[in-house]
C-alpha cells in the first residue's frame, strides 16, 4: 500500500561471485514503479569491498556502494551468488542487523542460503532453486523449506527459487506496497507475465515443445480480454484449435499450472485491479472477472490475499473521489 509520495528504498546485495541476471531483475522491475507521476523506488546495489566485483558468467561489474547503502532501505534483497556455500561474514552480519532494524529481507535463487546461514530463516517456511533444495535441507534442518514454489514470504522474510522467480518475488513486492493493478502495469511495460502466485510450481522438469511450432499464447491474451464470459476447457480448446487433452497437456509444459487454475488466477487478479481502480458494486466487479458472484468473489479474494473484498478496496483503492466504472 503506497504511503504518500514517499521513495521506497531497495538495497540490493552482490556477494560475488554473483549473478547479473539477479541483479537485473529488481532493478528492471522496481525501475519502473510510477506513483503519482514519481518513482516508487530508488534501487541501490551494494558489495562488501566496492569496485569490481566478479559474476557467476566470469565477468567483473563496477559495484561502487558498499553495504552501508543497507542502512537507509526499507528492503534488503540478496542476489545468488557461486559463493552460496560459504557466505561472507560481513553480508552475514548487515542481514542480521537488517533484521533486528525490521527490514523486509528477500533472497534470489541461492540467496536463501546466507539468509539461513544468518538465523533468519530458523522456524521459516522458505525456499530455493530445486536443485540445491537438498544440500539447504540438509545445512540447515531448522528451515521449513517448501518444496516446488516459486517463492515463499513468511512475515517479513521472502524466499524466491531459481533466476526467473525472482521476478515474481519482486512483483509480489510491489503489490505488497502499492497494490496488484501497479504490480501488473510493470508487469505489461517489462513485458512479464502478470503477478503469479508464489504457490505455483517450480518448473522442475523440461517443458513439452510447442507443436508445430505454435504456443498458446494467444489463446491466454484472447482469454484476458474475456474474462467477464463463462468460459471453459472447450472455449480455450476451441480457440487454440487443439482438443481438450492437447490444450490441457501442452498449457501446462507452458505455463506450469492447468487451464483453469491458470483461468482462476487471473480473474482473481482482474478482480483485485477492479477493486484498486474502480467504484463498481461487487457483484458487479464479480461479474466484471468472471467469478460470478459476490460470494464467489468474497471467496476468492479471502482465499489469496487474507481480506475481504471490502477490506481489500479500503487498503488499496487509491480513487480519489468517486470515479466511474
Amino acid at each position: 500500500m503506497s504511503v504518500g509520495s514517499r521513495v521506497r528504498r531497495v538495497a540490493v546485495i552482490a556477494a560475488p561471485p554473483v549473478s547479473m541476471f539477479n541483479l537485473a531483475i529488481p532493478e528492471m522491475l522496481f525501475g519502473k514503479v510510477e506513483i503519482d507521476g514519481g518513482p516508487g523506488y530508488e534501487t541501490v546495489i551494494c558489495t562488501p569491498d566496492p569496485g569490481p566485483v566478479t559474476t557467476t558468467g566470469g565477468l567483473d561489474l563496477v559495484v561502487p556502494h558498499g553495504l552501508e547503502a543497507v542502512e537507509g532501505a526499507d528492503t534488503v534483497i540478496l542476489a545468488g551468488s557461486g559463493a552460496y556455500e560459504d557466505p561472507d561474514p560481513r553480508v552475514l552480519d548487515v542481514l542480521r542487523a537488517s533484521a533486528g532494524d525490521g527490514k523486509r529481507i528477500a533472497s534470489i535463487c541461492t540467496g536463501a542460503f546466507a539468509l539461513a546461514e544468518a538465523g533468519l530463516l530458523d522456524g521459516r517456511a522458505a525456499t530455493t532453486y530445486w536443485a540445491y533444495r537438498p544440500l539447504l535441507a540438509a545445512r540447515h534442518p531448522a528451515v521449513d523449506l517448501q518444496d516446488d514454489v516459486l517463492f515463499v514470504q513468511d512475515g517479513p522474510v521472502l524466499t524466491s527459487s531459481g533466476y526467473a522467480a525472482g521476478i515474481d518475488l519482486c512483483l509480489h513486492v510491489i503489490r505488497t506496497d502499492h497494490g496488484a493493478a501497479v504490480a501488473n502495469a510493470v508487469a505489461r511495460l517489462a513485458l512479464v507475465a502478470p503477478v503469479r502466485p508464489g504457490g505455483q510450481t517450480q518448473f522442475t522438469q523440461t517443458p513439452l515443445p510447442p507443436e508445430r511450432g505454435v504456443s498458446f499464447a494467444d489463446t491466454r491474451a484472447w482469454a484476458m480480454e474475456h474474462l467477464d464470459e463463462p468460459l471453459g476447457l472447450t472455449d480455450l480448446a476451441r480457440h487454440a484449435g487443439v482438443s481438450v487433452r492437447t490444450l490441457s497437456r501442452r498449457f501446462h509444459a507452458e505455463t506450469g499450472v492447468s487451464p483453469l487454475q491458470w483461468l482462476l488466477h487471473q480473474r482473481v487478479e482482474w478482480a483485485k485491479e477492479l477493486l484498486e481502480t474502480t467504484s463498481l458494486a461487487m457483484d458487479q466487479v464479480a461479474r466484471a472477472s468472471g467469478l460470478g458472484s459476490a460470494d464467489s468473489l468474497r471467496q476468492h479474494v479471502l482465499r489469496r490475499t487474507g481480506l475481504t473484498p471490502s477490506a481489500y478496496r479500503s487498503s488499496f483503492n487509491r480513487l480519489t473521489g468517486a470515479v466511474a466504472p
